[in-house]
C-alpha cells in the first residue's frame, strides 16, 4: 500500500476514488460530488490540439558537444569553445500522419532540437530530407490540405495529392526522395536531419556567413522497402517510437555528427544555385561540409505528454549569432510555428517546464494571459522604457543589417536555374539500380491510385528530370511514353491546359 495520500488538485485530501456519490446506493449522481466534477472536467480537457504537422512523434534529451573552432564564423556563446556542452531535448515525428498514424508512414520525418543555451533557447527545426516540396510559405496551407483527408471522403486521396504536385514542378526533388526508399526510414535513430534552409551566422565582428546544418547519423542510414514499411504497420505502429525509447533505456545511446556547410556572401553569389531555395541542395562538391559537433541522446522523459508533446519548437527562436536568412518559406515558418505554438498550449507556453529557457531565465514585458504560472512579473514595470529598474535592451544582441533593395510587391520566383537539374541528377548519379527500380515502383503504386490525366501531368515532371525515369514510370502505369514525352517538352501552364 503506497504511503502516498490522494488529493484534489488543490491540495485537499480524497477519501473515495472509485465510487460517485449518489442518492442513495442506487440513486442518480449528486452535482455536489466536487471531486468527480474536478477529475471528468479535467479528463474532458485531457487532449490538447494535436499538431497540425508533425503531430506523431517521439523524443529525447541529451547533449550537443562542440568538436571544432567555429568562433570566426559565429559568436553564438554555445559554440564558442572546443568540448562545451550543452543540454538539449529533440523531437522526431512524421509530417503528414495524425497522432495515431504509423511510424512507418511514407512521409518526411521531422528532426527537431532546441538547445538549452545560457544565451536562451536556440531551436533547429528541421527534416530528415535536405530539400521541401515548395518554396514559399504562401502555397505551404495548401499543401497541407493535399496530404490530409479529402473533405467530402474524409479519406486520404491520391487525386489531392498528386494534383496539387503535377501542377508544382518545383516539388520533383523531394518527390523523388520522398518515394525513394529514404521516404521511409528504418528508426528514427537510423536518419540524418538537416536544416534544410540557409541560416546566417555572424560572428563579434559582425562578419556574416550563410550556413546549413547536416545531422549524420553515426548509427549508419537504414530504410525499409516499401514492402518492409508496409508489413511494419501491421505489425507495430509504434516501432520508432518504441525503438528509441528503448536503445536509450538500455544504454545504447543514439548520436548524430554535425557537418555545416559555410559560406561567405561572395562565394554565395558565385555559387550557381540559389541559397535560398529549399527546393536544391548545395553540392557537397562545391561546398564542402565540415564538421562542428556532436549530438547523444542520453535520457528518455520521465512523461511523455509534459515533456515531448508540449515540447515546442521554433525556427524563430535563435540566439546572438544565428539568425534567419531570406528563405521565403523560412519567412513563413517564423510567424507559424510560434502562432501555431500560441494555438495548441496557449500564449505562456515558453514557462512549460520543457520550453523554459532553463540557463537564461525570461526578462520580458510580456504579461498576464491564460496559463501564467509563476508571479507573473510581480510588481515590475510591464512597458519600456521605465526608471523602475526594468530590464533594458542591450545592443549587442542586434545582428549586422542585411543590405536589402527591390519594389515591394508579390514577386513570381525568377527561375535560375532548372528545378529538373538536381532530382534528375540525384537519379543517375547518385542512386543505385536497385534505388531506382524501389523509387519506381513506390510511385507506381501510389500514382496509379489518381486520375490518368493527373498521372501523365506528373510523369511528364519524371520524364523532364530524367528521360528514363519517366519511361520507366509511364510503362509501370500502362501510359504511352510517347504522349508523356509530348507533355514534359509544353510549358508548365501548356501542360496544365492540355491536362485540365
Amino acid at each position: 500500500m503506497s504511503k502516498k495520500k490522494l488529493t484534489s488538485a488543490f491540495g485537499k485530501p480524497v477519501g473515495n476514488d472509485i465510487s460517485s456519490e449518489t442518492a442513495g446506493a442506487k440513486g442518480p449522481t449528486l452535482m455536489n460530488d466536487a471531486h468527480l466534477m474536478e477529475k471528468l472536467a479535467h479528463f474532458d480537457r485531457e487532449r490538447i490540439p494535436e499538431r497540425v504537422v508533425h503531430a506523431k512523434g517521439a523524443g529525447a534529451y541529451g547533449y550537443f558537444e562542440v568538436t571544432a573552432d567555429v568562433s570566426k564564423y559565429t559568436k553564438a556563446a554555445f559554440l564558442s569553445e572546443v568540448g562545451k556542452k550543452t543540454e538539449v531535448v529533440a523531437r522526431f515525428s512524421t509530417v503528414g500522419g495524425e497522432k495515431g498514424s504509423a511510424d512507418s508512414e511514407r512521409d518526411p520525418r521531422g528532426f527537431a532540437v532546441k538547445f538549452y543555451t545560457e544565451e536562451g533557447n536556440y531551436d533547429m527545426v528541421g527534416n530528415n530530407t535536405p530539400v521541401f516540396f515548395i518554396r514559399d510559405a504562401m502555397k505551404f496551407p495548401d499543401f497541407i490540405h493535399t496530404q490530409k483527408r479529402h473533405p467530402a471522403t474524409n479519406c486520404k486521396d491520391p487525386d489531392m495529392f498528386w494534383d496539387f504536385l503535377s501542377l508544382t514542378p518545383e516539388s520533383i526533388h523531394q518527390v523523388t526522395v520522398l518515394f525513394s526508399d529514404r521516404g521511409t526510414p528504418a528508426t528514427y535513430r537510423n536518419m540524418n536531419g538537416y536544416s534544410s534552409h540557409t541560416y546566417k551566422w555572424y560572428n563579434e565582428k559582425g562578419e556574416y556567413f550563410w550556413v546549413q546544418y547536416h545531422f549524420k547519423t553515426d548509427q549508419g542510414i537504414s530504410n525499409f522497402t516499401g514492402e518492409e514499411a508496409d508489413a511494419m504497420r501491421g505489425k507495430d505502429p509504434d516501432h520508432a517510437t518504441r525503438d528509441l525509447y528503448e536503445s536509450i533505456e538500455k544504454g545504447d545511446y543514439p548520436s548524430w555528427t554535425l557537418e555545416m556547410q559555410i559560406l561567405t556572401p561572395e562565394q554565395a553569389e558565385k555559387l550557381r544555385w540559389d541559397i535560398f531555395d529549399i527546393t536544391k541542395v548545395w553540392p557537397h562538391s562545391e561546398v564542402p561540409p565540415i564538421t562542428v559537433g556532436k549530438l547523444v541522446l542520453n535520457r528518455n522523459p520521465v512523461n511523455y505528454f509534459a515533456e515531448i508533446e508540449q515540447a515546442a519548437f521554433s525556427p524563430a527562436n535563435f540566439v546572438p549569432g544565428i539568425t534567419a536568412s531570406p528563405d521565403k518559406m523560412l519567412q513563413g515558418r517564423l510567424f507559424s510555428y510560434h502562432d501555431t505554438h500560441i494555438h495548441r498550449l496557449g500564449p505562456n507556453y515558453h514557462l512549460i517546464p520543457v520550453n523554459r529557457p532553463k540557463n537564461s531565465p525570461e526578462m520580458s514585458y510580456q504579461r498576464d494571459a491564460f496559463m501564467r504560472v509563476d508571479d507573473g512579473g510581480g510588481s515590475g514595470p510591464n512597458y519600456w522604457p521605465n526608471s523602475f529598474g526594468g530590464p533594458a535592451p542591450d545592443e549587442s544582441a542586434n545582428e549586422p543589417p542585411l543590405p536589402i533593395e527591390g519594389q515591394a510587391t508579390r514577386h513570381a520566383y525568377e527561375l535560375v536555374d532548372d528545378d529538373f537539374v538536381q532530382p534528375g541528377n540525384l537519379y543517375r548519379d547518385v542512386m543505385t539500380e536497385q534505388d531506382r527500380a524501389n523509387l519506381v515502383r513506390n510511385i507506381v503504386g501510389h500514382l496509379g491510385g489518381a486520375q490518368k490525366r493527373i498521372q501523365l501531368r506528373q510523369t511528364a515532371l519524371f520524364y523532364k528530370a530524367d528521360k528514363d525515369y519517366g519511361t520507366r514510370v509511364a510503362q509501370g502505369l500502362g501510359l504511352d511514353v510517347g504522349e508523356v514525352e509530348k507533355l514534359a517538352a509544353m510549358t508548365q501552364e501548356e501542360r496544365a491546359a492540355a491536362t485540365a
